[in-house]
């Protein structure tokens, strides 16, 4: 009952207060990274993407372009999302947001209107089948996703998309404000150590050939053939 409580009523609020409160911030992010994304390649500033969210609400959310215009979208072997300094999708501008997390500042506007949280799992595609989601995939979607996570404060991407699937389950179990105090502080030190933001792999293939090769709903990803301004 208590976790339900703080879950349920106690989070929501700390959500609405605390991206009140950083609605200046956002707008300042905008001024001055708006135009750096624009002046990169004259593409849009903003990508728009179909997640899905908890008990499996469709939403859009949104995040500074980082890569170009109609970028494939590239996976590793076992689904997950393909990471690399070197990854020819980034745009020069799109690397250092990506480095510093502010490709993520206007999810700020999801939390305010009750489709994320700050904390919480990482949203997955929209492209999903809820009722054919296994169990693990469905525990993981009873609570708001969030901008940063357990395994987005802790391991980033140095980890496979089915232990990030079991972390996320371990969360929901141990859903707490001390839990969630101790992400939001593990997540200020991994942003400012620049640790596991990217990962070299032995190869990445297209969505299509991964998808054959990893089973469950898709993982997060920035494909650019839908940006939207």
């Amino acid at each position: 009952m208590k976790s339900e409580m703080y879950s349920r009523y106690i989070k929501r609020f700390f959500d609405i207060l605390l991206s009140l409160l950083s609605m200046p911030a956002v707008g300042l992010a905008v001024v001055f990274v708006a135009p750096a994304i624009w002046l990169n390649d004259r593409g849009p500033v903003f990508y728009n993407a179909t997640r899905m969210g908890m008990n499996g609400k469709i939403f859009r959310m949104y995040k500074f372009r980082s890569m170009k215009v109609n970028s494939p979208d590239l996976r590793t072997a076992d689904g997950s999302t393909y990471n690399s300094d070197s990854d020819p999708r980034l745009t020069k501008v799109g690397r250092i947001l990506r480095k510093l997390s502010v490709d993520e500042v206007p999810q700020m506007v999801n939390v305010l209107k009750g489709d994320m949280s700050f904390i919480g799992p990482r949203p997955i595609l929209g492209k999903g089948v809820y009722e054919d989601f296994d169990e693990i995939r469905k525990k993981r979607l009873t609570v708001r996703p969030g901008i940063t996570g357990y395994s987005q404060a802790y391991f980033r991407n140095s980890i496979s998309k089915e232990q990030k699937f079991l972390n996320d389950v371990y969360y929901v179990e141990h859903l707490s404000l001390l839990f969630d105090l101790r992400i939001l502080f593990r997540t200020v030190f991994s942003v400012f150590s620049s640790k596991n933001i990217f990962v070299e792999v032995p190869e990445a293939v297209p969505v299509e050939a991964a998808a054959a090769q990893a089973n469950g709903a898709p993982a997060e990803t920035e494909t650019q053939e839908t940006v939207e301004v």
